[in-house]
């Protein structure tokens, strides 16, 4: 049995194999053992040494298994103890009790009765924020199931007992939707809400500011800005973070660190996410945190139809466009490239193996297209995050107030943005695209009264991008899609670039493995009720060990 590892170039497999042979002969009888004894007779593990030879020079597939599970259980086991005692550790000091108030002098405020899964999730809110510790609370609900006005309740009781807000949005143009909302909702209970984003002049960043400092803001909305060291704040209470999957946990804690700088006591943090995640995953994800779940939408909001369409109905597509603008509604366009690649580009994308298909539709110039070939008729207008804010903004405005028929856009829109007019987006390209991204791309519509459509446009022979799109088709339930992309592409696609200051995983795969990681993660919370700092001799080696699978974000551990 021949160990295959990934190569550098210039480095053959044989090579690697000897330098490795010769590395575990030297190495793998002094490796110290660190599970608790307990731990591996329970469950059955391999120790040490065995389990270190064995994974590189098995001389059976069982004891290639059998190292494995080692090897596996113990990354879980050392993951779930460290977000155990991370979650201990932010629950255990004394936060800023805020008092509750009565529920209906804010459901007052509303234009809407909230859902019965809105008015749980509030009622376990005032509950942590009454409590005396630090609230910290995941809330997860599907596109358009109403987590803003449970962020507002939230506010609202903060600025009730005279605290201040800060809530961090991932974009200007999110941010700004939120600020119009929030205002025009909070603003009757006599709550002032500020926007602090980097597309503001200087002035009005200077004035916020100031206003801040002073606490005549109760709520602040903001993107990165919000973290930078010129912002301070008066009474800090209470953070929301909106589209967590956006913002580490080293971000969070940098903006908790600025109510502590005023003297105060922990904030509240609520996390926000229209990405849903199956249960299992999203405790060791969100690991140090509570986890409540909205699953039911508002009422009259009607399922979105989605279509798979390949490339020969494009014509019969772009009826349906003017049919819908004839119907007095808009449309999204979205695709995946901002500007046609240069020649050297894809020379350089050749040579490194990527060779997108050359009609990856581009935002710029396929809009141009369609305004002067396809709908010189109509208003077509374009969007992407290379604009300035203003740029952004004007164009958002525009299409808010039905001033653009069609909007061609990258994924910037993904999160968020709220035009109940808009009644059918199409993604060019769709293959190209996770199912979740899609279906929070899906989500854009259906927010009116009208019905809404999706229709994903691809070109692919792929079977299993087919089979991908099918699926998103076939269902509207976003937990059931998490599902799916999970299996697809394994959780470090699932969550991009934006591993929420998570350690790495070198062995173990959170969708392959849940067996072994319930086990790891029961094992762990075991330990730790026995031995919470784990400072009993025998445990020590454990918290090593998780102190060195954390050293990247060692700041959360603080």
């Amino acid at each position: 049995i021949i160990p295959v590892y990934p190569l550098p170039a210039g480095i053959s497999n044989h090579l690697m194999l000897s330098l490795t042979q010769r590395a575990v002969e030297a190495c793998a009888g002094s490796a110290q053992e660190t599970l608790p004894p307990s731990i591996r007779l329970e469950h059955g593990l391999a120790q040490a040494e065995f389990a270190y030879r064995n994974i590189h020079f098995p001389d059976t597939f069982q004891a290639l298994e059998l190292a494995r599970q080692r090897l596996t259980f113990e990354e879980l086991f050392y993951l779930s103890a460290g977000l155990t005692m991370l979650k201990t550790r932010r629950g255990g000091g004394s936060g800023q009790a805020v008092p509750s108030r009565p529920q209906n002098d804010f459901l007052a405020l509303l234009p809407f009765p909230p859902t019965g899964a809105q008015l749980r999730v509030m009622e376990e809110i005032a509950g942590d924020m009454a409590s005396g510790r630090p609230m910290n609370r995941l809330v997860q609900g599907d596109v358009g199931s109403g987590k803003t006005v449970v962020a507002a309740f939230a506010a609202w009781l903060a600025a009730g007992a005279g605290y201040q807000t800060a809530l961090m949005a991932p974009t200007e143009v999110l941010a700004e939707q939120h600020w119009r909302s929030l205002s025009a909702l909070l603003r009757p209970a006599g709550i002032w809400v500020g926007l602090l984003t980097g597309g503001l002049t200087q002035k009005e960043k200077r004035e916020t500011r100031k206003a801040l400092a002073a606490g005549e803001i109760d709520l602040i909305i903001g993107t990165h800005a919000l973290i930078s060291p010129q912002v301070e704040f008066r009474r800090l209470a209470l953070i929301v973070a909106d589209e967590q999957h956006r913002f580490g946990v080293a971000q969070r804690a940098a903006l908790a660190g600025k109510s502590e700088q005023g003297g105060m006591p922990p904030p509240h943090v609520l996390v926000m996410s229209a990405t849903p995640i199956p249960r299992t995953l999203a405790l060791i994800v969100y690991g140090d945190l509570d986890i409540s779940v909205i699953d039911q939408l508002p009422p009259g909001r009607t399922p979105v139809e989605t279509f798979v369409v390949r490339e020969d109905k494009r014509q019969r597509m772009y009826g349906f466009v003017r049919k819908q603008v004839q119907e007095g509604r808009q449309v999204y366009i979205i695709c995946p490239a901002v500007e046609e690649r240069s020649e050297e580009e894809l020379a350089l994308a050749a040579r490194e193996g990527a060779s997108p298909p050359m009609d990856l539709k581009a935002v710029k110039t396929y809009a141009v297209q369609l305004q002067e070939q396809v709908f010189p008729n109509l208003k077509v207008d374009f969007l992407h995050g290379r604009m300035k804010s203003r740029e952004k903004e004007a164009v958002m405005a525009a299409f808010h107030r039905g001033d653009t028929q069609v909007l061609v856009s990258t994924t910037v829109v993904e999160v968020g943005v709220d035009v109940p007019n808009a009644s059918l987006i199409i993604v060019e390209n769709a293959d190209r695209f996770g199912l979740s991204q899609l279906h929070q791309l899906r989500g854009r519509v259906g927010r009116g009264r009208h019905q809404s459509y999706c229709v994903l446009i691809t070109a692919t022979r792929n079977p299993e991008s087919m089979a991908r799109l099918r699926t998103l088709a076939s269902t509207t339930d976003g937990f059931k899609i998490a599902e799916e992309d999970l299996k697809a592409r394994g959780p470090g696609d699932f969550f991009g670039n934006r591993q929420h200051g998570l350690p790495q995983m070198k062995i173990a795969d959170l969708a392959g493995d849940m067996r072994l990681l319930n086990l790891a993660q029961e094992a762990a919370k075991q330990l730790l009720e026995e031995d919470p700092e784990l400072s009993a001799p025998e445990d020590r080696p454990v918290l090593e060990r998780v102190r060195q699978l954390f050293a990247a974000t060692p700041d959360i551990f603080n």
